[in-house]
């Protein structure tokens, strides 16, 4: 069976925590921002944890990291 290769497209927009949790940048934080509140600016900046239905599919997309 040969190696499983990982999908660069998915690796640069997605990571694995230690505990195995998938993090992700958040969407519609690059432009236009003067129409939204500086709050939501400040969240968009953080990390966020993608949601459980789309884990699996992450994680088959990225197979040597966990």
């Amino acid at each position: 069976m040969p190696k499983a290769k990982t999908r660069k497209s998915a690796a640069k927009r997605m990571g694995l925590t230690s505990t195995g949790k998938v993090t992700m940048r958040h969407s519609f934080a690059s432009h236009q921002l003067t129409r939204k509140s500086a709050a939501r600016k400040r969240r968009q900046r953080l990390p966020g944890l993608l949601s459980g239905s789309d884990v699996r599919q992450a994680r088959r997309m990225m197979p040597g990291s966990g």
